[in-house]
């Protein structure tokens, strides 16, 4: 059980529930080719929880006295798990999602594609160590490596059996995706930020840098609260022109109770927390927010073919 803590087994399923329902429960309703046969697409699966989980790994390698002190009950490197273990656990991981994304890469004939894998598990590494203890910086980068496991799904099953018959429809499939995916990184962003200011304790006590630290409490939370409003109006606007004019019904009301009444709450609570608990709770309910932005894209195509 140490082992599923330490890579975050919970964070892993989520990531993993959204990539195949984007596959199986969208990409498969477009009728249009696909790169991956589902086997190998598997595999990439695979491969992002690989990398992932090893990212989880090093970050608890680097941030042992911080969590000592923000979450002690669960720090598990250092403790349960010696933190040699905890290396060759990293290196396991990561070097094995990084043997099957130059395999994958092979398997469409883009074998540069394979820097994509080594791309996300530099920028893994390099936020641990450093980038985390930059002010916003470290909050971009961990928004970017979440926003680019909907990207790469794009780069590896469509872009690759693109061409200039299907450019068109391919290219709706992919602008969908990428849509999903800016969400997806504003959401994460939000979330990082008030996860700093949850942590901010323990991070002051290791000299780190995080925008809370630099800023203070109070600015930081009403750069949150501002920046909530972009998502927030983006998807607005998103659900006026693409689900209320074509008179889809479930998706829109799906998107009001589920995405936005709780984005809305978390904004206004945000600009009234003041301690750990409540940057938790408010940390809890994006978290929540974005397990049923997974099941968007089916919803919507649900809907469509009942309109039809």
């Amino acid at each position: 059980m140490k082992y599923l803590k330490v890579i975050r087994y919970q964070n892993l399923v989520l990531l993993a529930l959204m990539q195949l329902i984007l596959r199986f429960g969208f990409l498969n309703e477009q009728n249009c080719d696909l790169a991956l046969t589902n086997f190998q697409y598997i595999l990439l699966v695979v491969t992002t929880l690989l990398i992932a989980a090893g990212g989880y790994v090093i970050n608890d390698i680097f941030d042992q006295d911080t969590d000592a002190i923000n979450k002690p009950e669960k720090v598990i490197v250092g403790k349960s798990i010696k933190e040699s273990e905890a290396y060759n656990l990293y290196a396991g991981l990561t070097i094995t999602g990084v043997m099957i994304g130059f395999y994958l890469s092979n398997v469409i004939d883009k074998p540069n594609f394979a820097a994509f894998f080594i791309l996300i598990a530099a920028s893994l590494y390099f936020y641990a160590t450093t980038l985390k203890q930059m002010p916003v910086i470290g909050n971009l980068i961990v928004a970017l490596i979440l926003a680019s496991s909907v990207i790469i799904i794009g780069v590896f099953d469509i872009f690759p059996v693109t061409n200039a018959e299907n450019q068109r429809q391919m290219g709706q499939v992919f602008s969908i995706l990428l849509d999903y995916a800016a969400f997806a990184f504003l959401l994460h962003l939000i979330r990082e930020m008030v996860k700093d200011l949850e942590d901010i304790e323990g991070d002051y006590h290791q000299g780190m840098g995080t925008l809370a630290i630099r800023l203070g409490i109070s600015k930081t939370i009403k750069v949150v609260a501002l920046l909530s409003l972009l998502p927030i109006g983006l998807f607005l606007n998103y659900m006026y022109h693409y689900f209320v004019l074509n008179d889809l019904q479930l998706i829109t009301i799906y998107s009001l109770v589920f995405i936005i009444a709780p984005f809305l709450y978390c904004t206004i609570k945000i600009t009234t927390a003041k301690t750990k608990t409540e940057f938790h709770h408010i940390s809890t309910v994006l978290k929540w927010i974005v397990f049923f932005g997974i099941f968007i894209l089916p919803i919507l195509n649900y809907n469509i073919q009942q309109n039809a």
